[in-house]
C-alpha cells in the first residue's frame, strides 16, 4: 500500500510539473500581466498593486522588457496599442509603427540595374526606420494613464543599472543569433565589464541603458527625441551613412486611431487598423468564417484546414492589394472588406472540394520576422491593454551604440521594395506599402480585445511576423467554437497561409498522415515549421469572477503574473 501510494503522489507530481510547464496558466481576481518575461510581468503587476491602471502596468512592463527581452522589447522600434476603457465602455488604438526617414525614396532599395538589394532593406544602418516606442507609450499615458510617469519608468532603470539574473532563455536565443555583419554590434552587447559574454545565473548590467532610461524618466519623449541622446542617435548615423537626422526626431508623431470592429457569433472584435493589416484581414477572415457553423466540422480535420486556409487566401490577398499607411492611402476600402455582404460573396467563392491558386498576377520576398512581442494587461476594473511592439527581427537591427545602450529596429524591410513587382515567392510590389518620406510601414501585428456583455471577455496577441493575424484567427476560433480553455486555445496545433507563397505551413508533427494526403489531393501545398507564434492571453471568467492569464510554452522566460 505504501509503495502504491508513493507511486500515485511521485506521479502526480511530475504530471503537475509538466502540466504547469506547459500551460502556465495563472488565475487571479485583481489583475494580471502576460508577457514574454516574468521579470516585466512582476514589474506590471507591482503598478497595478500601487494603485494605476492597465495602461500604467503596459507601459511599464514595455520598458521592463526593453531590459530583460531585448530580442523584441524595445525602446528603438515601435509597435501598437489596443485599450478598452472600462469606465467608458470604450476602445480606441495608439499607433507608434515606426516611419521611413524623410530622407528615404521609392527605390532606395534598388541598384543601378533595377535589381532588388535584400540585405540593404533587411540589414544594416538603412534598414532603420525612425522610433516610435517612446513617443507612443508618452502619449498613451498623457491621455490614459494615472500613476507619475516617472513611477513608471523607474523599475526599468533599476533593472539595467543594478542588473538581472541573466535567463536561459535569453541565452540561448544570443547564442543561436547570426551574427552577420550588420549585427557585429551584438558580439560585446551581452558582455560583462571583463568583456566576457553573460553566462545564466550572472548579473546582466547595463549601465548605458539606465542612462537613457533616466533621461526619458525625467524628460518624457523629449528625453529620447532632444537632448543629449537624440543627438547621439544623430551622430551615429551620419557616421555610419545612416539617413535618420533631427529632424525625424522632432517630427515623429504617433497617433490615435479608431479600431477596427467586427461581430463573431455575438462577440464584440476590437483590434487594430492599418498601418496595421491585422485588424481588417482578422475580422474579414472571421466575418467569412461565420457564415459555416465550425462546430459541426471537426477541429483540424481535412475540411476544417481547407475552409481556414481558402479564408486565409482571400484576407491576405485584400491586405497585400489594398492595405498601407492609411495617412498616404485614404481610400482603404475598410467599410466595404469588413462588410457581412461582401464576407457572404467571399464564403460562397470557395469551393469545398478544391484548393483555389494564388496568382501573383492579380496584384500586379519580402517577409515580416516572427521576432515580436506581445503584453496582455487587465486591471481590478476590467480596463484591459493588448500591446504588441516589435524591433522586427531578433534583436532588430543588431545595430546600436555603447553610449545609449540599447538596438535599432530594422523594420524598413517591411515596405514593399520593388514597385509593381509581385511573384510566386511572396515579394508584394502593390502602391500602397511603397516607400515614402515619413511614411509608416505595414504590419502584421494583431492586438485583439474581444469583448462580451460590454465587458473585456479575451485579451490576445502574439509574435509572428504575418502568422500573426493567423495564429490570433484560431485562437479565437478554438475559444468561441470548440470551447477550449484559455492555454488549449494557445497550445493547440496551428497553420498558416498567406496566399503567396502558395503553400500551408504547418506546425512539425502535429497534423496526421492522412489529413495531409487528403490535402494533397485537393490540391494543396505545404510545409512545415517547428512552430506558429507566441500567444500572450487572458480571459476574463465572469461567472466566477477571476482573471485567467496563460502565455505559450515557446516562451521559455515568460510568464502570466496576477494578484
Amino acid at each position: 500500500m505504501y509503495a502504491l501510494r508513493t507511486y500515485l503522489f511521485l506521479s502526480f507530481f511530475f504530471i503537475s510539473i509538466f502540466y504547469n510547464s506547459y500551460s502556465q496558466l495563472t488565475k487571479k481576481k485583481n489583475g494580471m500581466v502576460v508577457s514574454d518575461s516574468k521579470i516585466a510581468s512582476e514589474v506590471g503587476v507591482k503598478i497595478l498593486k500601487l494603485g494605476g491602471n492597465a495602461v500604467d502596468a503596459s507601459i511599464a512592463s514595455a520598458f521592463a522588457l526593453a531590459v530583460t527581452y531585448p530580442a523584441a522589447g524595445n525602446i528603438g522600434g515601435g509597435g501598437f496599442v489596443v485599450y478598452f476603457n472600462a469606465e467608458k465602455e470604450s476602445v480606441t488604438t495608439i499607433d507608434f509603427r515606426e516611419k521611413a526617414p524623410l530622407k528615404s525614396y521609392e527605390k532606395m532599395y534598388l541598384d543601378e540595374t533595377g535589381q532588388f538589394q535584400t540585405k540593404k532593406s533587411s540589414y544594416g544602418i538603412r534598414s532603420i526606420g525612425v522610433p516610435g516606442t517612446v513617443d507612443g507609450l508618452y502619449h498613451f499615458h498623457k491621455k490614459y494613464g494615472k500613476l507619475p510617469w516617472k513611477v513608471l519608468i523607474q523599475p526599468s532603470i533599476d533593472l539595467s543599472k543594478n542588473g538581472f539574473k541573466m535567463t536561459n532563455g535569453l541565452f540561448n536565443s544570443i547564442k543561436n543569433q547570426n551574427f552577420h555583419q550588420s549585427k557585429k554590434y551584438l558580439k560585446t552587447y551581452f558582455n560583462n565589464k571583463n568583456g566576457n559574454l553573460v553566462k545564466p545565473g550572472e548579473l546582466w548590467i547595463q549601465e548605458s541603458l539606465s542612462k537613457t532610461l533616466t533621461a526619458i524618466r525625467d524628460n518624457g519623449r523629449d528625453g529620447f527625441y532632444k537632448g543629449w541622446v537624440a543627438d547621439e542617435i544623430v551622430n551615429f548615423m551620419k557616421e555610419n551613412n545612416g539617413l535618420i537626422d533631427h529632424n525625424d526626431l522632432i517630427k515623429y508623431k504617433s497617433t490615435e486611431r479608431i479600431p477596427v470592429r467586427g461581430n463573431y457569433r455575438g462577440f464584440e472584435v476590437f483590434s487594430m487598423p492599418p498601418p496595421s493589416s491585422g485588424g481588417i484581414t482578422l475580422i474579414s477572415m472571421l466575418n467569412i468564417l461565420e457564415n459555416e457553423d465550425l462546430k459541426k466540422i471537426k477541429l483540424n480535420s481535412t475540411m476544417f484546414i481547407h475552409l481556414l486556409v481558402e479564408t486565409m487566401k482571400i484576407g491576405f490577398y485584400n491586405r497585400g492589394k489594398y492595405l498601407g499607411d492609411p495617412d498616404f492611402n485614404p481610400n482603404i476600402p475598410t467599410d466595404s472588406l469588413l462588410s457581412k455582404k461582401y464576407s457572404k460573396i467571399m464564403f460562397k467563392s470557395i469551393n469545398k472540394k478544391k484548393a483555389s491558386k494564388s496568382d501573383p498576377n492579380f496584384l500586379n520576398k519580402n517577409s515580416e520576422s516572427d521576432h515580436t512581442t506581445h503584453i496582455s494587461v487587465i486591471d481590478k476594473d476590467g480596463s484591459s491593454v493588448s500591446l504588441t511592439y516589435t524591433l522586427e527581427e531578433s534583436f532588430g537591427s543588431g545595430i546600436g551604440t555603447n553610449k545609449l545602450g540599447f538596438l535599432f529596429n530594422n523594420e524598413m524591410g517591411d515596405f514593399n521594395p520593388v514597385p509593381g513587382l509581385t511573384d510566386k515567392f511572396g515579394l508584394i510590389g502593390t502602391k500602397p506599402n511603397t516607400i515614402a518620406p515619413g511614411k509608416r510601414m505595414l504590419s502584421s501585428m494583431t492586438p485583439t480585445i474581444v469583448i462580451k456583455n460590454m465587458k473585456p471577455y479575451l485579451i490576445i496577441g502574439s509574435p509572428g511576423g504575418r502568422t500573426i493575424i493567423n495564429t490570433v484567427l484560431q485562437s479565437i476560433i478554438n475559444i468561441i467554437d470548440y470551447n477550449m480553455n484559455l492555454d488549449e486555445a494557445i497550445e493547440a496545433s496551428k497553420f498558416h497561409h498567406q496566399w503567396l507563397p502558395d503553400k500551408i505551413v504547418f506546425e512539425k508533427s502535429k497534423f496526421s498522415s492522412e489529413t495531409l494526403n487528403d490535402l494533397s489531393e485537393m490540391g494543396h501545398d505545404f510545409n512545415f515549421t517547428s512552430r506558429l507564434g507566441n500567444l500572450m492571453g487572458i480571459i476574463y471568467d465572469e461567472k466566477e469572477n477571476i482573471f485567467i492569464g496563460a502565455t505559450d510554452s515557446a516562451s521559455s522566460d515568460g510568464a502570466a503574473i496576477g494578484y
